[in-house]
């Protein structure tokens, strides 16, 4: 995964302090990339463009919150 550090963004709903509670996520050309904001430098997850929509609205669903 080739990634720069300006191509990082935190999410929208950091939170307070320093918005290090929060995860970073990089859009390239064939995939989007997830990275924990408090460990940038371990593993990232990548999902190729179609599959992000989902993984997200997975995230967003009630049966998640309950796990």
């Amino acid at each position: 995964m080739t990634t720069t550090p300006d191509s990082w963004r935190k999410s929208s709903f950091s939170g307070g302090g320093d918005g290090n509670n929060c995860v970073e996520i990089a859009h390239c050309p064939t995939h989007i990339a997830i990275r924990d904001s408090k460990a940038p430098a371990r593993a990232a997850l990548s999902f190729p463009p179609e599959a992000f929509a989902p993984f997200i609205q997975a995230l967003k669903s009630p049966e998640a919150e309950s796990r």
